[in-house]
This record gives structure tokens, sequence and C-alpha cells, in this order.
């Protein structure tokens, strides 16, 4: 994808990441923002075997709990219907954690230590196996490695003017990034060209360009992302198996237009 298209990243951690990609259409944005939410396959609890549960939550409570659970799902080491076997035995006064799973796999762990599962009382006890299956978000949100992905248009700002000298200037609410094209009147230490965000000004143009009237528009064929995962994997690999899925799906229908 870095070969093709100009990504910069605007804000990068390993699970949250907010990145800017030209030279996309709107079309073409919104399939990977689909395909980040729906295509990319993770491992999720599907079926549970209980051995033994005397606490107060029923099976069926315990089991769904497993399911949001998420797990590190390694790049290209499984395929879809895969599964992998975890199992977990605490004994109260305990409260059992998703840290507290153990998998068959030295690959698959839970993303998260600290998932409280249960609260167990005196003599109570949680002992069960589960098997997880590799599946996509289309079928179970539970799959959904990006919880939280979208996209808006880059944005930058036009001064057209002179505020009214003679009338307070209100708040201009804008939330996103814009690209510096005013840096002259911007009550910053900018350069044009440079990316913002908007809360660095609380997302008031009234801040960053006082006294003056200004015009926002969009950029042309340019997306700012703002992409969270589950924790299966990280943003750079959610990204790039959501750009495979796309590539693979277009060549199929290719292949099939030939046919």
């Amino acid at each position: 994808m870095a070969e093709e298209y100009d990504v910069q990243f605007i804000e990068r951690e390993d699970r949250s990441a907010r990145f800017l990609v030209r030279d996309v259409t709107p079309a073409f944005a919104n399939g990977i923002r689909r395909a980040m939410i729906a295509d990319v396959p993770t491992l999720s609890v599907d079926t549970v075997r209980v051995i033994e549960n005397s606490s107060v939550m029923f099976d069926e409570q315990i089991a769904h709990r497993l399911g949001m659970v998420p797990l590190t799902t390694p790049a290209g080491e499984f395929e879809a219907g895969d599964t992998v076997t975890l199992s977990i035995d605490v004994e109260g006064p305990d409260t059992a954690y998703s840290g507290d799973l153990v998998s068959a796999d030295s690959m698959v762990e839970p993303a998260d230590d600290n998932v409280p599962i249960i609260d167990l009382k005196d003599d109570q006890r949680l002992e069960l196996e589960a098997e997880a299956v590799v599946d996509s978000g289309k079928n179970h949100a539970k799959h959904q490695g990006g919880v939280a992905v979208g996209y808006r248009h880059l944005q930058y700002v036009e001064v057209v003017g002179d505020a009214s000298e003679f009338e307070e200037q209100e708040a201009n609410v804008l939330r996103g990034v814009i690209e510096e094209r005013a840096a002259e009147h911007a009550d910053a230490d900018v350069e044009n060209g440079d990316l913002v965000l908007t809360e660095t000004f609380d997302h008031d143009l009234s801040q960053r360009y006082p006294g003056k009237e200004v015009e926002v528009h969009d950029v042309d064929n340019a997306f700012v992302f703002h992409v969270e995962t589950d924790g299966s994997f990280s943003v750079e690999e959610l990204v790039t198996r959501a750009v495979d899925t796309l590539e693979d799906r277009a060549t199929e229908l290719r292949d099939a237009v030939q046919l």
C-alpha cells in the first residue's frame, strides 16, 4: 500500500492510530473502512465445555463473556475455520480474569490479561475448556478486530478577510485534522503543509485565526483514518490485512469475468 499511495501517520500507538491517505477515492476509503471492520479474521471463543461451574452465573453467560475476550491472532498462521483450545481453572475466593486462560498454542493468548470473567466466592470453582475459531466480523461482532474505525476528509482553512472589529468573534467549531495553508494568520508556530489536530486549538478556529473570517474546504481525495483495534493485532496489521482482502476480492472478480 505504501508504494502506491501517500500514507502519513499523524498519531501512532500499538492499538490506535490516526493516519492520512492521499490519492484515493471516497469509495475506496469506505472499502478500506468496511474491510477493517468486517473482513479481517480473528480468533474468538466459539464453543465451551464446562467441567465445573459452581458460581452464581449461568454457563451461557460465562461463555458469552469468554467470546468477547480478544485473542491475539498472528498474521499468516491461521485460516478461516482453524481452532485453538483454551482452558481455565480458578477456585474461589478469587476473581477469574482473561489472563487465567491457558492456551494450547503459544502464539495465541488474551490480548488483555485483566478482563474480569466472574467473581468466585468460597467453595466456588470455574473449570472449563473452550474452542476459539477463526472467523470474520461480517459473521459475528466478536470477530471484529477493528473496534472503532472511521474516516473523514482532510480539510484546510482559507482566510477570506478580517472579522468585524465591532462584534465579538464567535466560536467556530471544527473537529478532525487540518492541513495548514494559512500559517501567516495562525496563532501558532507552524508552516504551510503541516498537519494539525484540531484539539490543539480546542477545535475552535476563532482561537487559531483570531480576528479573521475563515472558510473550511475539503482536500480532494485525501482522508484521515482513525482506527482502534481490540488487541488481536496492531493497527498496521489490521490495515494491511484489510487491504489484502480487498485485493483478494478484486482478483476473484477479475478471474470470474475472464472465464
